[in-house]
């Protein structure tokens, strides 16, 4: 499981009928699992995502490592997709918030 901090001002874009939509625009498909959203996208079997606190977003992954390269490339774009919507942060941005966190303890 990873948890993704949402930018400033961008919490709405995780309440969960926003969660819902990004989810649905993206992968296509979402299901409702109590407080999580679950879906299915190329080599991801399976992604669940939530409010995890005011300012955090929790996703969990299943992936399928068997998939071709292309289908594969297609995943990543998608799921970089969804948590720049959820979060506001780039793929380039969340890596550099990732290394500081991971610098400070």
């Amino acid at each position: 499981m990873n948890e993704y901090e949402v930018r400033r001002g961008h919490q709405g874009n995780i309440a969960p009928d926003k969660l819902k939509e990004h989810m649905k625009d993206i992968f296509g498909n979402v299901e409702p699992k109590g407080e999580q959203f679950v879906s299915s996208f190329g080599a991801i079997k399976e992604i669940r995502a939530w409010q995890s606190g005011k300012n955090m977003l929790s996703v969990d992954t299943q992936m399928d490592p068997s998939v071709p390269e292309e289908a594969a490339q297609k995943t990543i774009k998608a799921y970089n997709t969804f948590l720049e919507r959820a979060t506001g942060y780039t793929s380039k941005e969340r890596g550099k918030r990732a290394q500081k966190k991971a610098k400070k303890g």
